[in-house]
Order: structure tokens, then sequence, then C-alpha cells
């Protein structure tokens, strides 16, 4: 049976009133689980918090035997009030007793209610309590009823944020479980190391009131908000380090059309309506959005709502008179950035000479701010545990970005422990930038080549940086996925043209898109696969959509007229797909000479193809192959993943195969070899060659050039001037019939015992 239809209003009215008396946070507590029940027609209506971490308490009930409160406790991941804590996500069942999640806990007397709707209890995004209404009869709650009952676990959290409901004692034992831990593992997106003070990125979203009885006055407050909000964003979108990268720049298009999105303010307004604050509706509506996001497979789509969930952030502050981010403000001389999540443009805005470092409780190594983070050589570790949430603004912090832990106020011996490694690393930094004009030269003369790969333009700072000779791998595709439509030739061949420009005359070389698989585009509509690695992607796609290559190639020409033009195609299986690609750029040629009538300025004046090499059925063409194109890279990310079978995202398969096995250099040998044999420039593109022991065994099988990370340029170029080459040559000729696992051991060795710095 469902509420009446006024019962939401009465229910924040009487909320207000309960929320407004003198009583002790336990007896409003009381009245309000007795004012949900009746409201909602809920037989049972409990709230539990959350203990010393990990522990759920029955705080209050209606229709649960009384004497259970403070007496029943779960775990969190414990039964189904467990699992809405651990998930943060609600829970609606018609017949609880089914779910295998469900516990019982024979105190209460819960036995004979079937139907259970829980919604958990957000403050500042952490779970620290569990609402739950129950009835006997089975049912399924309406959307209505799971809304009411959220907005109803947003003003408990004001109980929390009072700190009433918990005694001094109990409070200053939460202080001290959290000072006994200083250790925190998360994952690593940029390597480096780092020691500094807690500065967060923006200042932490509380909302503290949540009840009003002054909508139009608070509708006021959301369209000055709104406003405030889009005007800092056509800041953002005219700063100078933004204006001119095309990726940052549509990113923050996005974020324009959602702030002036009619929809979303009407959604909010509404909830004002029912008798919420601005920022609490805008909390509620972010919340609604967070579970609809949860229920998307789509990684483009939640992606989307990702950006709309951080513009709610953005929102709430301008209510709240938090506009604004700690860049605005003078930085620590080394700062540690700490932060939920942040965007690329926001990472651009602080002073690189005193952020050190960024702490993420959220993000993903494959973010655009984690590729910015790289490119710009700052540690970065994200995916950290909910115990981030209480650090405080100023604690000394530890980032070891190599194996992804952060230290919080360490003890003094981990802290004195850290401080060397950091400063043997920063002497070896400097050591690598004292090589940044020198050559790649091996100690008996053999020259290398190191290039750089990119994909943003934030990357060609990588390139100045390391003193690389040019970019191996331009990747084409990000520019794609950060757009809603397909991007115009015009914008492609201006960004493309801005890369040319900051190369200064060294070679780029352009992988035309690799769009599938992982990397989704919103304008391109496509079906689950069971194998997206392996299904429709990169030039597959450019097939059955020629015009996505047509137009990629025209901004190519366009962009690279006068200059020299590398272009490879990805993901070619087979020599006649090479042909097809290649047809289509020769008519895109033809059509640019028709076009200008002879102008030779309007084309490139040099024009290389190639290929990139990535399927292993390719390895057998290559005599068909070779003929037909100036260059090969090697993809040594999918090369690797499709010999061994093996996924490359799959943790419990990570370091089981290594490219350093004689199976694996064997292949690869093969392809240098043959590739000499016709005179073709070969590279090898991808991590194992930022490494300096396997990029020791690739130069060891004929590689002279290397595209790399641009922090692993120096390492590598390290380890070449000091290596003789004819002597590593032989010793790897000899393991190569070897039936070992792995070469990796017997390298090192060697390596060591021979002075080559690795």
């Amino acid at each position: 049976m469902a509420p009446i239809n006024n019962a939401p209003r009465q229910l924040l009215r009487r909320l207000h009133g309960i929320m407004a008396n003198a009583d002790n946070a336990e007896q409003r507590l009381t009245e309000i689980v007795r004012l949900v029940a009746n409201n909602m027609i809920a037989e049972v209506c409990s709230v539990y918090f959350v203990r010393g971490g990990e522990i759920l308490e029955l705080f209050a009930t209606e229709g649960l035997n009384k004497s259970a409160i403070h007496k029943t406790r779960l775990r969190v991941g414990e039964g189904l009030v467990g699992y809405v804590a651990a998930t943060a996500m609600p829970l609606n069942l018609s017949n609880a007793k089914k779910h295998p999640r469900y516990v019982y806990r024979p105190e209460t007397g819960e036995e004979i209610y079937h139907s259970l709707m829980g919604v958990p209890i957000l403050r500042s995004g952490k779970v620290v309590g569990v609402l739950v209404i129950q009835n006997k009869t089975q049912r399924h709650y309406i959307q209505e009823e799971e809304e009411s009952l959220q907005t109803v676990a947003m003003v408990l959290a004001e109980l929390v944020a009072s700190g009433d409901l918990f005694s001094p004692q109990e409070r200053h034992e939460a202080t001290l479980e959290r000072a006994a831990t200083s250790r925190f593992v998360g994952s690593v997106f940029a390597e480096g190391m780092a020691e500094g003070v807690a500065v967060f990125h923006e200042p932490k979203i509380e909302v503290i009131k949540h009840l009003t009885d002054d909508a139009p006055a608070e509708k006021i407050r959301l369209e000055g908000a709104l406003d405030s909000l889009q005007k800092q964003i056509e800041k953002m979108m005219s700063a100078e380090d933004v204006r001119h990268q095309g990726e940052h720049r549509e990113i923050l298009d996005v974020y324009m059309l959602f702030a002036k999105d009619k929809g979303w303010k009407e959604k909010i307004e509404a909830i004002i309506d029912s008798g919420l604050t601005a920022e609490a509706a805008v909390e509620k509506v972010q919340l609604n959005n967070k579970v609809r996001m949860q229920k998307i497979s789509d990684p483009y789509l939640r992606e989307r709502l990702s950006d709309l969930d951080d513009l709610a952030n953005r929102l709430n502050r301008h209510l709240m008179g938090l506009a604004g981010t700690a860049a605005s403000k003078i930085l620590p001389d080394k700062a540690i950035l700490i932060a939920e999540n942040m965007g690329p443009a926001d990472l651009l805005d602080y002073d690189r000479e005193r952020l050190c470092g960024v702490v993420l409780r959220d993000g993903s190594p494959t973010a655009h701010v984690a590729i910015v983070a790289r490119a710009l050589g700052i540690p970065m570790v994200g995916q950290m545990e909910e115990a981030l949430l209480e650090v405080a603004e100023g604690e000394n912090v530890i980032i070891n970005g190599i194996d992804g832990v952060v230290y919080f106020s360490p003890p003094p011996e981990i802290l004195q422990s850290y401080r060397e490694n950091i400063e043997s690393r920063n002497v070896m930094l400097a050591e690598y930038e004292q090589l940044r004009d020198k050559p790649a030269r091996t100690l008996d003369g053999v020259d290398m080549e190191l290039l750089v790969n990119a994909g943003l333009t934030i990357d060609m700072d990588g390139l100045k940086r390391s003193g690389a000779s040019g970019v191996g791998l331009f990747r084409t595709e990000f520019q794609f996925m950060v757009s809603a439509s397909l991007p115009r030739v015009g914008p492609q061949a201006e960004f493309y043209r801005d890369i040319l420009d900051l190369a200064e005359g060294k070679p780029v070389v352009f992988r035309t898109l690799d769009i599938g698989g992982d990397k989704p585009v919103s304008f391109l509509k496509r079906d689950d696969e069971a194998n997206p690695a392996l299904g429709w992607r990169a030039i597959r796609i450019a097939f059955d959509r020629p015009a996505l290559l047509r137009y990629q190639v025209r901004a190519l020409l366009n962009a690279a007229a006068g200059r020299e033009l590398n272009i490879m195609f990805p993901m070619i299986s087979d020599v006649s797909e090479f042909k097809m690609a290649k047809a289509i750029l020769n008519k895109e040629i033809d059509r640019q000479e028709k076009r200008h009538k002879g102008n030779k300025d309007a084309l490139p004046k040099n024009i290389r193809v190639g290929t990139m090499l990535e399927v292993p059925a390719l390895i057998w063409q290559l005599d068909n192959l070779l003929p037909l194109l100036d260059f090969v890279s090697v993809g040594s990310n999918d090369l690797m993943q499709f010999f061994f079978a093996c996924d490359r995202e799959n943790p419990k398969l990570a370091g089981r195969y290594d490219p350093v096995s004689p199976p694996a250099l064997l292949m690869l040998k093969s392809i240098v070899d043959k590739c000499n044999d016709y005179d073709v420039p070969i590279t090898l593109c991808g991590e194992i060659g930022g490494k300096p022991i396997t990029a020791l065994a690739l130069l060891a099988i004929g590689f002279r050039r290397l595209s790399i990370a641009p922090a692993s340029v120096g390492p590598v170029k390290m380890m070449i001037r000091s290596m003789d080459l004819s002597s590593v040559e032989p010793y790897l000729e000899s393991l190569l019939s070897r039936s070992d696992h792995s070469l990796r051991g017997l390298l090192t060795t060697f390596a060591r015992d021979h002075g080559i710095k690795i």
C-alpha cells in the first residue's frame, strides 16, 4: 500500500518540527522513526549508525523489539542492512528472506516481516548509517517512497554531524582509531614519490540545513548559484592553458551544457517545492543520478553522469559560499592535493612549483586527470580507502607512487626512510635531466632513437622535457572520446596542426582512430561484446564507417600542409586491410590535389605510411606487407596480450606472462629481422620499452627505436649510455633457446655484473 499523495510534504513539515525542538538526539530519533513508519504506512522503521568504522548498531526502531536497540549489531557487508552500507546504494525487496544476504537476528522479532527497503545515510559522501522500513506483506516500494526515505536519510545525517548521538568518550575513541592508522593502500595513477602537507582541492561539502519554509527564497538562491557556476566555467574555458588545448575545452563544453540544462534545474526546483533547501535539493538530485549511474553499463554514459555529479558538487559550493578550489590560494611549498576526484583542467590550475603530489579517493588510471598527471610528472595515487575522508588539512603526507601506498602523519621511522628514498630519486632525476641533450648512444658507439608516446596537447611538454627525438605514437582518439558528436574536419585539423607546431620540426607519427573496445565514443552505437579487445574496434570500425577515417585523413592532410605527415593504421590483421586503408588515404590525397589544382603547398611535402603490428597473424604476412609501406610500429601492449591470450586488464593475470621470455623475444626478433631484410624502419611502442631491463632485451634482439612514456626516456637513456651492446647481444642470443618462464632475473644479474644502470 503506497502513501497518500500529499504524504511527502506532510513528512517534511513534521520533520522540520522535530528537528527544531529542544529534545536530545535520541528522543528526536525516536520521534523520526515513528513519524516515518506512520507516514509511509510501514510496520517497521529502523535506524542503524556506523560505530568504530565497520559496525552498524541499531539506534532506534518503531516496530521491532525495543530491547534490541544498541544490542543488535551487524558488520558492514553483513545482512541486508550491512549490504546497503557496503554498497552505499538503496535496496528494495518484496521478499527479503529470499535474498542471499539475509541474516536473521532473533532479538529483533523481525521474522514476521517480508518486504524491506533500506537507504544509506550519507555524510560527505561517506556511509554513516542505514535507514530501513519493513512490511509484513510482500510488496515492492514505489520510486516516490524510495525518494522520501532518501530525504529522511539526508535529514538524519544532520544528527550525525551535530555529534549529539555519541558521547565525548566515543568521539575521542573514534579519533584515536583514525590516528592509529597511518598507512593506506590505493592504485598508482602516476608514478613518483613525494612528501608534503595535505591541502584539500575543494572544501568538503556537508549540507547542514535540509529543511525550509521559504521555497521562493531558495529558488532565488539556486538561480544565483547557477549563474555564478556558469561564469566560473566560462572563466576556466578562457584560461590560457585551456584555451589552446582542444581536449580540455571539449570537456568544459560538456560541463557548460549540463550547467545550462533546463531539465536539471527543473528537477532541483521541484524538490525545493517539497520543502528542502536549495543545497539539499541539489544533493537529492545528485543521489538519484548516482543510483541511475550504477545501473548503466555503458562506460561513456557513466562518465557523463560522473561529470554531472562533479557539477552538482560545484553548484553546492556556490550555494554554500565555498566556490573555488585551493588553486586560487597560495599553496604551501610542498602541497599534496586531497580530493574525491578532479578534472584535468583543475589540475592545470595549480602552481606546479609548489604542487608535489595528488591523492584521490576515486578515479581511474585511465581517467583524463591521471593522463595529465603522468604528462606533468606529478605522483598520483587513487582509489583510496574511505579513511581518506578523515584526513585533516595540513597533515603530513607521504605518497609512494611506485607501490600505491599513502601515509598520513607517518611515524618518525617511516618518515625518515621515505625521505631517504625521495632524496635518492631526486638525485636520479637530476642525472636524467643532465642527459636530456645527450645522444642515446651505447659505449661501443651504437646510436639508438628514443621517441615518446602522446595523445594530449599537454603530452607535448614531455617531448621537450625529455629531449626525445620525436613522437613515435600519437593516439588521436581522445578528441573523439570527449566529443558528443563526430568532430568536424576543421577542428580536427586545427588540433593536429597545434601538435605539429608544438613538435617544432621533430617527427610525429599519428595513429588513426583506435576507438571501440575500452575506448567508446558517444556518437557511435555499439553492441555489448564478450571480448571487446578482439572485437569491433580500430580499423574494423573505420571500414564499416569509412566517413570516420576519411574525415580524419582529410584533417591530417590539411594540418600537415607543407610539412611531413607520418600516418599509421591500427589493428591491421592482414595485407588486404592495409591496402584498403591506404586506398582511402590515396582517395583523400587525390581529392586534395584536385581541390587545390597543383598547389603543392596545400599538401604535405612528404607522406609516410605505416602500420601498427599488434595482431600476431600479420607476422606471417610480412613478406607481402613490407614492400607496401614505409615503416612498422610494434604495438607491444596488444601484441603481447594476443600472443599470450592474456587479458592485460585482469589483475589476476598481472605478471603471469613476461615479455622478457624466450618465446616472446623470439617472436619480436623475427619481426626485427624481417624488417631489416626489407630495409623498413621499425619502432617498438608500448610499456615494455619504458623499463630499462626490458629495453635492454629489446635492443639486444635488434630494436634501435623505442617509443615510450616521457618519464621513461631518462632511465632508458641512462641504461643505453652505460651498456656495451656487443657484449649483451651474444649473451641474450645464448638464452633464447632456454625453456625459462622469464629471462628477467638472468638479464638483471648480467646488467649488474657489467655495470649497466638499470
